[in-house]
């Protein structure tokens, strides 16, 4: 395996297990990362295919990918070993994106691709997510209200704005992962990423939901 990526060592040890035809070392791995994979499919999935597709089948999918695909990384890897699945499972949804959405498209109905890297997180997937996180409203119709205010702010944020917070805060990237997957500079990253968290914030404290003290960290 090349030395050239830097992946924690409990990472490299596992790898080198699995590169070994450990088959419990690779289950492992996969199993560490699965529920981040499934946050990053949910935030991207396009919402008219949820009721057809499971994001957790998607990861899936892309588990059985990585398995037949796992001596070609171990030969040349550019990437951390998250990044990779990553990667694997985004060409999964790009896939199914297009299969199942390209008799359906319209002027406003495009699939979007960030770069051509990766479908966007939609703005009602972050405003759901971004909820989650910040408020519990106990009333239904009033959560749907602040859904949709939360939603408005965000899709007024920058595409790449969006993506950074995305990365950052829901997929739980560092910078540096961050960096690599907009293809940006690190200090370009970070940059943007505080630049994005201002602009919500600011947009996010008319709200008075989230101006007594509560942001988006």
């Amino acid at each position: 395996m090349g030395d050239e990526i830097a992946q924690s060592s409990e990472v490299t040890e596992l790898l080198q297990r699995a590169a070994a035809g450990d088959r419990a070392a690779l289950s492992t791995l996969l199993s560490t990362y699965r529920e981040r994979l499934k946050t990053m499919v949910t935030l991207r999935l396009d919402q008219r295919l949820n009721s057809r597709i499971d994001a957790s089948d998607v990861v899936q999918e892309a588990m059985v990918e990585a398995d037949r695909r796992l001596g070609d990384y171990l030969r040349t890897p550019t990437v951390d070993f998250y990044l990779w699945l990553r990667q694997l499972a985004v060409q999964k949804l790009i896939d199914l994106h297009r299969h199942h959405l390209a008799q359906k498209r319209s002027a406003g109905q495009e699939i979007s691709l960030h770069k051509g890297l990766s479908p966007e997180a939609s703005s009602a997937s972050l405003a759901h997510q971004l909820l989650g996180n910040l408020t519990t409203p106990t009333q239904a119709v009033r959560r749907a209200e602040l859904q949709s205010k939360v939603q408005d702010a965000l899709s007024d944020l920058d595409p790449v704005d969006r993506e950074v917070l995305a990365l950052r805060h829901f997929e739980q990237l560092g910078n540096e992962e961050t960096a690599q997957v907009l293809g940006l500079s690190r200090s370009g990253a970070s940059k943007r990423y505080i630049v994005a968290l201002g602009r919500l914030r600011e947009r996010l404290s008319t709200l008075p939901e989230f101006s007594q003290g509560t942001n988006a960290k």
